[in-house]
């Protein structure tokens, strides 16, 4: 027989498992921001969703590799304007860049704000059109820190002769292709968290520039990028290639030499550039490893210094604690402290004094 009160302990502790299991169970979670205003969330046509779009072709790949979180379609019906509207939501800004960009070579209409991107096909009149772009624009949920960092690469552009729209900002290897990229992408270091922007100039020829986390990444891959354009050789056009610390300059194209050569060196880093995306594990694991010989090296000093002194301790304080159980003065050692150097024998006192031979 089990006794009633094992019993009774028994049901108490499956009966508060149970409840424990459906608190546990419960859960509120806070339905994310619309990315759209309610005028354009109704209708057949609207369509919300997490990740990456579930289409098939091209873009989707892109918008993954930019790091695509969420997107919703809507569809704008009014007498001034009507069309579709989709808005795309990216982890940071520097995503938001890249495929803005990307989708700028398809879609007629394309904005960008902060971590998200506008993909309107409007017809209308421009006034309506414009004014709901804005509706859309304000209602965007806002990112700050550096996730909501713009990048800094496409600011280094040189501006003169620029050709309009030709700017193209890529953070991995599937964008870069899709972009038309005059480099094989397995060379660029993509896996190193490498940014590349490359433009074309009126009537000469395209620049590509290359930002690494560090001077040591960009000088091995440049490196990589200036045996590529040896064996493309005059096929690659004029081609001038710059390093200036984690920055690296390429023309490829009809350039001039001299023009070409004033271009690379006339882009420059500023001291305001900062690196906002995440280093790869590789400069991580040798920051780690530097400060841990330091720190290894420090302790293994502070350890022998204070073993040091603590074995001064014991020594002196043992030899004087022997010679106060002799009867002698701990802090003294006559026999030690007398040195004659007459050369004549002298007879050693008890009391520490000395007397010479023959007195």
């Amino acid at each position: 027989m089990v006794p009633a009160s094992v019993l009774g302990l028994a049901m108490m502790g499956a009966w508060a498992g149970m409840l424990e299991g459906q608190t546990a169970k419960v859960m509120l979670a806070e339905p994310p921001i619309p990315l759209l205003p309610e005028l354009l969330r109704v209708g057949p046509d609207h369509d919300a969703g997490n990740g990456a779009p579930s289409w098939s072709g091209a873009d989707g790949p892109v918008l993954v590799e930019d790091g695509i979180r969420r997107y919703e379609r809507g569809q704008l019906q009014g007498a001034a304007a009507n069309g579709s509207v989709t808005v795309y939501q990216f982890d940071d800004a520097t995503g938001a860049a890249s495929a803005a960009d990307y989708l700028r070579k398809s879609a007629p209409t394309v904005v960008r704000s902060g971590v998200s991107v506008v993909v309107a096909s409007l017809k209308g009149s421009s006034a309506a059109t414009e004014a709901a772009l804005r509706t859309v624009q304000v209602g965007l949920p806002k990112v700050g820190g550096t996730k909501g960092m713009s990048p800094l690469l496409p600011t280094y552009l040189p501006t003169k002769g620029l050709e309009r729209g030709s700017e193209h900002y890529a953070l991995g290897p599937v964008g870069y292709k899709a972009m038309g990229g005059v480099l094989p992408a397995e060379i660029i270091g993509f896996d190193k968290a490498a940014e590349v922007v490359t433009a074309k100039y009126v009537g000469k020829g395209t620049l590509t520039m290359l930002l690494y986390p560090t001077p040591q990444i960009a000088g091995d891959h440049g490196r990589q990028i200036e045996a590529e354009m040896n064996q493309e050789g005059s096929g690659a056009g004029t081609v001038k290639l710059r390093r200036e610390g984690p920055l690296v300059l390429l023309t490829t194209g009809a350039w001039s030499a001299g023009e070409a050569q004033a271009l690379v060196e006339g882009v420059h880093l500023r001291s305001e550039v900062t690196w906002n995306k995440p280093v790869p594990p590789e400069f991580h694991a040798e920051i780690k490893k530097t400060v841990s010989l330091l720190t290894s090296i420090a302790v293994f000093c502070g350890v022998g210094a204070l073993a040091a002194v603590i074995l001064a301790l014991f020594l002196g304080g043992g030899r004087a604690a022997i010679r106060v159980l002799q009867g002698k003065p701990a802090a003294s050692e006559p026999e030690f402290l007398r040195i004659d150097l007459s050369g004549r024998a002298a007879q050693i006192r008890a009391d520490g004094s000395g007397s010479e031979h023959g007195s």
